[in-house]
């Protein structure tokens, strides 16, 4: 949704554009004591291209509701911007080393980075996910870039096969060509050397133990996994080559499928990237909606039953006492 009233269609912050062109404009929006409306005095207003003079009823209330958003999102930020001056002086008085900053590391790039790891995302299923789907993969596309970015060592992050409509979808961010990220419209078979590729996926009966320096490793690039299940591991060994899945049935046990989101796998293999282990980097990816229960956790649960079914077992058996 676009609010041609200070709020930036992309990020619904910052100044947007009027019909003056690409011309930015102040921002001057107000809500009322009951939040339920609002008043600018910017003119002339749009909200997706209508004037909010003749908007419905509907599209008032979803106007309304970015508006709000708006207003707590500066409210957040003023409370973060507060509570970080506070982490800074009291870490200044007691000589507390808070590591390099977030503009830092945002000055780290890959090219000069120590960690020569190579992770691929690999972009060659758009015709197997409709619109929301690929809006879906592409966020979390951002987020991977986002954590690359502000990670001390950062990864070397290809996509592959990007074009048509992931290109489309990637081109709303305007800006996204002068990342520190590298586009490939080719395979990645194309790309790189056949035998250094694994694909990553919950199929594959291999057991990634370690991260290889002179290794490849692709996600594939699919946010609905359900409806597609086991695509990427028949696609690596259709090309024949190499395909592991995460170990995280040998710290947990997951009710559901281990089927976990783009960025997700991204911030486990950054995480062991840094030294952290498997088993530590799960526990600080894994959402706890995934119902993950330590593996030592599960066989004491499992002996417990056991126990509790022998001594079951040998109590019916047991001879009736005159």
């Amino acid at each position: 949704m676009s609010i041609v009233t200070g709020i930036e269609e992309e990020h619904l912050s910052g100044a947007v554009s009027g019909d003056e062109g690409n011309k930015p404009v102040p921002s001057d929006v107000t809500l009322d004591k009951n939040g339920d409306s609002f008043h600018t005095d910017l003119s002339p207003k749009y909200f997706n291209g209508v004037e909010i003079s003749k908007l419905t009823k509907s599209q008032m209330k979803k106007y309304q509701k970015c508006l709000k958003w708006e207003k707590l999102k500066k409210e957040k930020r003023a409370k973060e911007r507060l509570k970080n001056k506070e982490k800074k002086r009291f870490a200044k008085e007691h000589n507390i080393d808070l590591g390099p900053s977030r503009k830092k590391l945002k000055q780290a790039k890959m090219k000069d980075s120590p960690c020569k790891t190579s992770v691929v995302i690999d972009l060659s299923f758009d015709d197997l996910m409709i619109d929301k789907d690929m809006a879906k993969t592409v966020k979390q596309i951002l987020r991977v870039y986002t954590l690359n970015r502000r990670a001390k060592a950062p990864m070397q992050l290809h996509l592959t096969s990007y074009g048509g409509r992931s290109k489309k979808e990637m081109e709303r961010h305007h800006g996204y060509e002068h990342w520190d990220l590298n586009f490939h419209s080719q395979c990645y078979l194309d790309i790189f050397p056949k035998s250094k590729l694994v694909y990553l996926s919950s199929e594959s009966d291999i057991i990634l133990q370690t991260l290889e320096e002179d290794k490849i490793y692709i996600i594939g690039g699919l946010v609905d996994h359900n409806a597609h299940k086991g695509i990427c591991y028949e696609k690596a060994v259709k090309q024949g080559i190499a395909h592991a899945q995460l170990p995280i049935s040998d710290y947990f046990w997951m009710k559901d499928r281990k089927i976990l989101t783009i960025n997700q796998v991204f911030e486990i293999l950054l995480g062991v990237s840094e030294g952290k282990t498997f088993k530590e980097a799960f526990e600080e990816v894994l959402p706890s909606r995934k119902q993950k229960i330590p593996i030592e956790e599960k066989l004491n649960e499992s002996q417990t039953k056991k126990a509790e079914l022998d001594d079951s077992n040998d109590t019916i058996n047991d001879p009736p006492k005159n």
